[in-house]
């Protein structure tokens, strides 16, 4: 006896039945708000495919074409890229101006590692 999905009866006596496996690359592109790298690197390590969705559900069926497998397996990732830094103008307002405007935005060219505006320095001399 052969495991299968397809459906059959008498009337399909002496036909044959074929199986395919045919393999998709399927890219998965996240972001994240953190920190810093490593915080983020934790936090998709985390996140992914979640496994149930990788069902029969996102095949198709139709002409007697029936799916007897779906899986999704790991293979490669690049490193984990700097995009940009959550920021405000702060030289023409205050940070309470910039939420009540709506004018946070992220910033592409700023330094991953310049420090927080929210973040108060005290200049000694």
């Amino acid at each position: 006896m052969i495991d299968t999905n397809v459906i059959y009866s008498k009337e399909d006596v002496g036909k044959n039945l074929y199986r395919r496996k045919t393999y998709y690359t399927l890219t998965v592109e996240q972001e994240v708000l953190e920190n810093d790298k490593d915080e983020a690197d934790s936090k998709f390590i985390e996140c992914g495919i979640d496994h149930s969705q990788i069902n029969h559900e996102i095949t198709e069926t139709k002409d007697g074409v029936e799916t007897y497998m779906v899986d999704a397996d790991y293979s490669d990732s690049n490193e984990t890229e700097y995009v940009g830094k959550v920021k405000y103008d702060d030289d023409t307002q205050s940070f309470e101006d910039a939420m009540e405007n709506g004018d946070i935005h992220i910033d592409r060219y700023a330094s991953e590692d310049e420090p927080n505006q929210l973040t108060k320095i005290k200049l000694t001399t």
